[in-house]
């Protein structure tokens, strides 16, 4: 698979991913009770812990092992 194709496939991959990942913490802060810190803190965890997930994706998209 080429490089353009690895890309274009990972980013259709992110934005399918991200939609989840969106819909889950904003229905993951509605089960919890109203309170601005409760906020912040599902919304940084949520904001900061997407990219973990895609790391993999993402070394895959620039070529992981084949730029050996």
């Amino acid at each position: 698979m080429g490089a353009r194709t690895r890309r274009f496939v990972a980013m259709v991959g992110v934005l399918v991913f991200l939609s989840g990942w969106i819909w889950g913490a904003i229905a993951i802060r509605g089960l919890l009770p109203p309170s601005q810190v409760i906020d912040l803190l599902v919304f940084a965890v949520a904001g900061i812990g997407w990219g973990v997930p895609l790391y993999p994706l993402f070394r895959w998209a620039e070529g992981g092992a084949d730029r050996d």
